[in-house]
């Protein structure tokens, strides 16, 4: 904690670094500021090995096809930081003729070159608008040498974000639901399960400002996720020998068969202390999990459940407290259990508006005892980017080994290369933001993320919500129904309902509206086990149960067949087949209007003509007598 104090004392900002193109070496790092290397000056091209990879991150592949391109990508802690570092890079070009001062080293037509913020905070957004300014300012100097410009940007934000707290208000700044939804509809569900279940999904599109916005918003709509979730998401190596990748390896294997070891030790104490009077002592039935861990203890979570107990309670407890407690603490653990059925019994409703809580109004976030994730009081963010499954926005093509590195063991990427794309036994999903398509290579994996009835009905609330508002020029984005905070909630409020249900017993019936296929999977995920080992007391007061269960209707076939016709490989060629029986139909009908049209013509005016005649004794008839009549006169 003391370290992580003087971290915020330095400022959210870590460096300001010009990432350049040299005809000769590459992409490389022209200026940094403070240096990246303590004993190197400003103009150095040394990077840490942790960062060897940061100049090919901030200037993409392709970005000689667009003029300016942003992005976003994460960075390895450095050795002693414990923290992701998240930068966000702005790139533009400019035509050499320009430049009022033309170094000796510039070649080409076009000068490309990329500013970019490495920092402690995941501000993606309001870094992005402030990056943005700046990078447009230096390059209007058209002199390069111009280095004051991002010193003071260094300054600028260090200081007016220092102490600011980690609200939606500036986390979400920039990823929008409401267009991820407007996009890909309810297949923004099938990809919040992928990632649920910690499965190897690569997003592709280009340019980046597109992969990294589509990406990140996907995260947003976990609740705690970008806040406090991704601190773990970008521990891995730079590529290095065999040995060292087996010894990590090893390393990483040994970490996780001690969570898995100690939540199976959690999970049968936990049933025991529900099912009898008196338990065992925590301390006894933990320190048999694993021997070689001395604070292993420390990990038991409080058998009490009221919502006035908290995970925190146990962080300051001595070992011999927790056993001179234990008995007692098993009375009132069974206790509270038995409040439990009159809490959860009550009738789910459909949600209609769903107000997020603040995380004042949740009692704020705390160390959480097994993920180590500043965590709410209901475990989130579930810690599903940690012990080697990343979240890499941005992914350069030299960074493709870690696709298959045996110490990554799942992530969430984007590419715009499209030899990412097709190396597919590499990813078990690749998500085409472009067509808004989802390629799931598995059919056991397709089967199981399969949406269920309930699942298409959440779904089909969310998207009916979204684009019923869409056309409101004065209120897009930012009522509440619709809203992009309306969708979060929702995506929040199912959440917390599946984690609800996974807490009851005999809770088959509940689990069974998200897919008991999906349920057996998630149940063997590294994010589950850890969030199950763990009490949370304000769970309690979430209903549990899936807020659209309920009885099947007409309008549920009528929602899974169109379901089905939209996303089955079948239903995709009879959709495609109709569309162009129907356009052969409009075609052909107006060749043949075009060359009978003229017999259509002669057959309507001799009719026309016909029924004339046969009006006409009628017409004429009355004028016939007069005649006579004014002959005779004279």
């Amino acid at each position: 904690m003391e370290s992580h104090g003087r971290d915020e004392a330095k400022g959210p900002v870590l460096h300001i670094v010009v990432v350049g193109f040299h005809h000769k070496k590459g992409c490389q790092v022209e200026f940094s500021y403070p240096p990246l290397m303590p004993d190197e000056g400003h103009d150095s091209n040394l990077l840490p090995e942790e960062w060897k990879y940061l100049p090919f991150l901030a200037l993409p592949d392709g970005a000689h096809n667009y003029q300016e391109d942003t992005v976003y990508f994460h960075l390895p802690p450095l050795s002693g930081d414990m923290k992701c570092v998240y930068g966000v890079s702005c790139y533009r070009q400019i035509e050499a003729k320009a430049l009022k001062v033309r170094q000796a080293d510039v070649t080409r037509e076009t000068v490309q070159k990329s500013v970019c913020v490495l920092s402690r905070v995941p501000l993606y957004g309001l870094l992005q608008a402030k990056l943005q300014l700046i990078t447009h300012a230096y390059f209007e100097e058209k002199d390069f040498s111009q280095i004051f410009i991002l010193k003071e940007l260094y300054d600028h934000m260090n200081s007016s974000l220092k102490g600011s707290a980690l609200d939606g208000s500036q986390v979400y700044l920039g990823l929008s639901p409401r267009d991820l939804i407007l996009h890909f509809r309810h297949k923004a569900l099938i990809m919040f399960k992928l990632i649920l279940l910690e499965k190897k999904v690569l997003f592709y599109v280009s340019p980046v400002n597109r992969l990294v916005g589509a990406l990140m918003t996907v995260l947003s709509l976990f609740p705690g996720m970008i806040e406090h979730g991704l601190v773990d998401s970008s521990h891995y190596r730079p590529k290095s020998s065999v040995s060292e990748d087996a010894s990590l390896a090893e390393s990483v294997l040994g970490a996780e068969e001690f969570v898995s070891v100690s939540v199976t030790d959690i999970a049968n104490t936990n049933l025991e202390l529900e099912g009898e009077e008196t338990a065992q002592p925590p301390a006894e039935s933990l320190s048999s999990g694993n021997s070689t861990e001395g604070d292993n203890h420390l990990l038991k979570p409080p058998s009490r459940t009221s919502p006035e107990s908290s995970e925190s309670d146990w962080e300051t407890l001595d070992p011999s407290v927790l056993e001179e407690g234990g008995s007692k603490e098993g009375i009132d653990g069974k206790e509270a259990g038995s409040e439990f059925p009159e809490t959860f019994d009550s009738k789910p409703v459909t949600p209609i508006t769903v107000q997020p809580q603040s995380a004042s109004s949740q009692g704020g976030v705390i160390q959480g005892l097994v993920s180590g994730l500043e965590e709410d009081q209901y475990g989130l963010p579930l810690a599903i980017f940690t012990k080697g499954y990343l979240c890499l926005p941005y992914m350069a093509l030299q960074q493709h080994h870690l696709l298959s590195d045996v110490t990554v063991r799942g992530f969430v990427a984007g590419a715009t290369n499209i030899l990412f794309r097709q190396q597919r036994h590499l990813s078990d999903a690749i998500v085409e933001v472009e067509e808004a398509r989802i390629q799931i290579h598995d059919p056991e994996l397709r089967k199981i993320l399969n949406l269920t009835t309930a699942d298409l009905r959440f779904a089909d609330y969310v998207v009916k919500h979204v684009t019923e508002n869409r056309d409101d020029v004065f209120l897009d984005g930012t009522g509440w129904e619709g809203g992009d905070e309306w969708i979060r909630a929702q995506f929040t409020l199912y959440l917390h309902s599946l984690l609800s249900s996974a807490l009851q017993e005999d809770n088959e019936r509940l689990l069974a509206d998200y897919g008991a296929p999906f349920i057996a999977a998630w149940k063997n995920t590294h994010n589950y086990r850890v969030w199950y080992s763990n009490k949370h007391p304000a769970m309690t007061t979430i209903t549990p149960g899936h807020p659209f269960q309920g009885q099947y209707s007409v309008a549920d076939v009528k929602l899974r067949l169109s379901h089905s016709v939209q996303n089955s490989e079948r239903g995709k060629k009879i959709g495609n087949a109709m569309m162009t029986t129907s356009r052969s139909m409009v075609q052909t009908g107006k060749a043949v209007g075009q060359s009978v049209g003229g017999a259509l013509t002669t057959a309507k005016s001799a009719m026309s003509s016909w029924f004339s005649t046969l009006a006409q004794p009628a017409a004429v008839t009355p004028p016939a007598c007069p005649e006579p009549a004014t002959e005779v006169k004279p």
